[in-house]
């Protein structure tokens, strides 16, 4: 896939030099993305169902499952894509968990429009700091590349959100979704979160248990400063009285949309009163006591806490299972502690940082999303 990424390079940079004279370039740069991700998913390097990806050479593994919960279609999907645009150190994940009459189809478009965008956005970063006479790279590698990525996660979160607003086919005024994503690039993973979905590292501990860190805050309108936010803007957060404790977000006039999360893609109905897409980027380097992450959607953590969560991927024996095992338990979790609440959709990656000498060489595996009832 080499002379995509050259391509691709030299869209991006070419497009930098030229900004501002036409459109031509995005354009371009767009394309040549979205032809790399057909390229990968023809090499097995993207997968975007329950199914594990193992590519060999790779330490990445990433197990990836999801279930139906009781409210319908399922409105959660994901994407995994190793070697991400064409670089053997970087991959990234996606977790989306849609919601409204047309969820599902904003949190698939979602998927499908964030990678490649993001990928033009770093690609165009990079160009434009690399012209940079006044920029010394060797002064902050670490602290250089997360401001490229946290650059171009916000370009590509209000690119998208726009370009979704305009989109024919979907209608996304009373519908949206959350996305939960991270790149990880060498040593370093980049967190982009929008929404109440949460990723949660597993880490070694001095006596050698599993010690939960949560790298991202659930935007729930509960939060002082996202009430703060959506109250200023005219929004309303007041919880039902059949959910105490629940707070939603309003429409400033009228009982509409009545969101439980802060930030979203979509749900234009209050995107003037509050609700944005704007996500939260964060970067945590790698070391040998972190074994793995979790990206799951609340309808895990609704019913499993963040120590419950590590301790069930880490005790299970095959990694290919660990996605599938999370989710059946947080089942499980729903059935003994929500009894009579209709139960969520459920999904879940487990990416695991470390080559393991029992892990299976062959790269992608889609798997059935039944379960036992």
């Amino acid at each position: 896939m080499g002379h995509f990424s050259s391509m691709f390079s030299g869209l991006a940079r070419s497009l930098s030099i030229k900004k501002g004279k036409n459109n031509h370039g995005n354009s371009d740069a767009r394309d040549a993305a979205e032809a790399m991700a057909k390229e990968a998913k023809k090499n097995d390097m993207i997968l975007r169902s329950s199914g594990i990806v193992n590519v060999d050479g790779s330490n990445n593994f990433a197990s990836v499952f999801s279930k139906r919960g009781q409210k319908g279609v399922n409105q959660d999907c994901c994407i995994v894509w190793e070697e991400f645009g064409c670089q053997e150190d970087m991959m990234f994940c996606g977790i989306f968990d849609g919601h409204g009459p047309w969820g599902h189809f904003v949190a698939k478009r979602i998927r499908e429009t964030m990678p490649p965008s993001l990928l033009c956005s770093w690609q165009e970063t990079l160009a434009q700091t690399s012209l940079d006479p006044d920029l010394d790279l060797e002064l902050d590698k670490k602290g250089h590349r997360f401001n490229i990525w946290k650059h171009s996660y916000i370009k590509t979160c209000a690119a998208i959100d726009q370009e979704l607003e305009r989109h024919r086919r979907i209608d996304s005024f009373y519908s949206g979704t959350t996305a939960l994503s991270i790149v990880r690039q060498g040593d370093l993973i980049f967190i982009a979160n929008v929404g109440d979905s949460r990723a949660v590292l597993a880490t070694t501990s001095e006596d050698g248990s599993l010690v939960p860190v949560q790298l991202t805050v659930d935007f729930k309108p509960s939060l002082p400063q996202e009430a703060e936010r959506i109250i200023q803007s005219n929004g309303r957060v007041f919880c039902l009285d059949d959910e105490p404790g629940v707070q939603r977000v309003w429409q400033p006039d009228g009982e509409t949309p009545g969101l439980a999360m802060s930030r979203a893609f979509g749900d234009y109905c209050v995107k003037g009163f509050g609700l944005i897409s704007v996500p939260e980027v964060t970067q945590r380097n790698i070391t040998s006591r972190d074994q793995f992450v979790v990206l799951a959607t609340d309808g895990v953590w609704d019913v499993v806490s963040n120590q419950e969560a590590v301790q069930i991927v880490g005790s299970t024996a095959d990694r290919a299972k660990s996605a599938k095992r999370l989710v059946e338990c947080a089942v499980n979790a729903w059935k003994r502690k929500r009894r009579g609440i209709a139960m969520d959709d459920i999904s879940a990656i487990c990416l695991f940082f470390h080559s393991s000498p029992l892990s299976d060489p062959q790269q992608v595996h889609p798997i059935s999303i039944a379960t036992p009832k």
